[in-house]
């Protein structure tokens, strides 16, 4: 029987592919993948490059600085699109794929789809030892990409060009499942590029792909629908799977009909509006007192969407030790933790069925009246931390404030190290659905810039994405700013300067260390200088603007969100205060030492560690 082929090389092939592969969003067709963040070399500028020249219409390369952060762009991008649309990174062989690790890392530890293609050595092994080859002694099949296999979901090596018709079916399968997503890594050995192979037309035939939405066990659901029937005070934890699933506006109508309060964990900040009758305020370890309280109290937990990172939970303090969790979940592996009641199914689907399940039953109709009362004591908080003062140096609080203030209600905030997780998860009053990115699965120090590249792109004009970072961070990743005046996305970046990292010296400083290497004034330095971050960022073709009041900082915000490309705010931050936290961390102390300081945090670490709910 004969059969129609296409004859190209195996990167030739493998871009064709991709361009063929589409997705729907809001009824609407378009690309699965929108586009290459790419950084050519030896590895592969000869034919990968030379495969996506000639579709650069159709699937637009863009040049990154670094690969870890045009990574970490395209992990931001597939999260602004819900893990609907994807990018692509590519990197040469050796440093280039080895720089994408720590963005690897980044997707997998937040469940983030992202395709990963390095270079690597000869299949044939002729030339060996080749540039920027890593050579294990007892291994001669070890590479550098290998490093990729603890960071990824999905990892494959290309030596064959026929190999690429059964591996990218499955590195997309898994990107969109929404139990197993996260990265796919597919390294293309240097000599299998560039050979030609007859491929099935049929496999270069578009592609329509789909979310699935995984329905619960019905027994499952009949034991969750009980078990919250039997509460006296339940709770509903957000996280970040709500707004995967779409399932923000149904959970939020669930909490209401039923009345029962909805916290959120960090990554499912921004599912509701700050001000919405069921919100109580992020929980946990950067969380606000109200959800604390609530966690504190509550009997039964419904979590949905939720890894229940340690963030969350407090190092397993908030909760009673006879609490009992409900724990609906696309993931088998999250769902079953802690011996939680496993439903493991969509969020949007599985809240709908719960609801069914549920009949007329009601929560206490005094729970939800409390919640919000205690959130409003929260809100007096805040609004006490974030009062404008003439104090020499504001506090992040103040920074937040006023950066929430003039914020748009399209705009999105991104943060993800140092200091400004807590102060934003805290203080930032979610004004539209889906406006808030704080990476804090990994915590990813560099992801902030790069994350406001991946978003404007992805929000297209609709909305302005905001980076607040500290001097630390900026300084570790900073050359996407020069990527975001070339490609004409822009952003708003709010420098705050507090002379080092200043949040892990409150950490080492609160566990009895004196400050040490953090900020630079601890530093092992000549003398002590700050970094003229606006001179700095004019350079690389962004606006900028220093301030030295609050008053400055909101005509600068004001200002930021009238110019035409990136633009730069930054202005001296108090390294010292904080929003206080009620919540507790696990974190290692010294079980020996000689400094009274460090005696005292270890007693008081033990203290915490009697308090946890240990596997349960």
């Amino acid at each position: 029987m004969s059969r129609k082929t296409v004859r190209l090389t195996m990167a030739q092939a493998l871009v064709r592919y991709l361009c063929n592969q589409f997705t729907e969003i809001d009824g609407e067709r378009l690309p699965l993948f929108a586009g290459v963040f790419g950084i050519f070399g030896h590895g592969n500028v000869t034919c990968l490059s030379e495969a996506l020249e000639s579709v650069q219409d159709q699937l637009p390369t863009w040049r990154g600085q670094n690969e870890q952060s045009m990574a970490l762009a395209a992990i931001a991008f597939a999260k602004a699109k819900r893990r609907r649309q994807l990018m692509v990174a590519a990197t040469s062989i050796g440093p280039g794929a080895a720089n994408m690790v720590t963005a690897a890392g980044t997707a997998h530890a937040n469940r983030l789809p992202v395709l990963l293609i390095a270079g690597d050595t000869f299949a044939n092994r002729i030339p060996d030892p080749v540039l920027q080859q890593v050579e294990h002694f007892s291994d001669p099949t070890v590479t550098v990409n290998d490093a990729f296999k603890s960071v990824t979901r999905y990892w494959d090596r290309i030596v064959l060009p026929e190999q690429i018709i059964s591996s990218l079916p499955q590195a997309i399968a898994t990107m969109l499942d929404p139990a197993d997503c996260g990265p796919a890594f597919i390294g293309l050995a240097q000599d299998a590029q560039e050979v030609a192979f007859d491929y099935p037309a049929a496999f270069f035939e578009p592609a329509v792909w789909s979310i699935p939405r995984p329905r619960a066990d019905r027994t499952r659901l009949v034991e969750a629908a009980a078990l919250l029937q039997a509460a006296k005070r339940p709770l509903i934890i957000s996280g970040g799977g709500v707004r995967y699933s779409s399932a923000e506006e149904k959970v939020a109508e669930f909490a209401v009909k039923r009345g029962i309060p909805i916290v959120e964990t960090i990554a499912g900040k921004g599912a509701i509006t700050h001000n919405h009758p069921a919100h109580a305020g992020p929980i946990g370890i950067v969380g606000s007192t109200s959800a604390n309280a609530l966690a504190g109290e509550a009997d039964v937990i419904l979590a949905i969407g939720t890894r229940l990172q340690d963030f969350t939970t407090g190092s397993w303090t908030v909760f009673q030790q006879d609490a009992k969790f409900i724990s609906i979940n696309a993931a088998r592996f999250d769902a079953v933790k802690h011996r939680a009641l496993a439903v493991v199914g969509d969020a949007l689907e599985t809240v709908i069925e719960l609801d069914e399940a549920l009949g007329d039953w009601k929560a206490d109709p005094a729970l939800l009246p409390k919640a919000q009362s205690l959130f409003a004591d929260w809100n007096k908080l805040l609004d006490q931390h974030q009062a404008v003062t003439n104090g020499p140096i504001p506090t992040y609080a103040q920074v937040v404030g006023i950066v929430n203030e003039t914020s748009k209600p399209n705009d999105t905030l991104i943060a993800a190290a140092g200091g400004t997780p807590g102060e934003v998860t805290k203080g930032w009053r979610v004004k539209n659905p889906n406006t808030f990115d704080c990476e804090f699965g990994f915590s990813c120090m560099g992801y902030e810039i790069a994350a406001g590249w991946g978003h404007a792109m992805a929000k297209a004009g609709n909305g302005t994405p905001i980076v607040m970072i500290g001097d630390g961070t900026y300084m570790m990743m900073n050359s996407d700013i020069y990527s975001t005046v070339l490609t004409g996305h822009k952003m708003i970046v709010v420098v705050c300067d507090n002379g080092g990292y200043a949040v892990i010296n409150r950490l080492q400083q609160f566990k009895g260390v004196p400050g040490f290497n953090n900020l630079i004034k601890d530093c092992r330095v000549k003398e002590p200088f700050a970094v003229d971050f606006v001179k700095h960022a004019e350079s690389m073709g962004a606006l900028a603007r220093r301030c030295e009041s609050l008053a400055d900082l909101k005509t600068a915000m004001e200002w930021a969100q009238t110019t035409d490309r990136t633009t730069v705010i930054t202005l001296v931050t108090d390294a010292h205060a904080w929003v206080p936290g009620d919540a507790d961390w696990d974190v290692g102390v010294p079980e020996v030492s000689e400094r009274e300081s460090v005696q005292k945090a270890r007693a008081d670490q033990e203290k915490i560690r009697q308090k946890q709910r240990v596997g349960v």
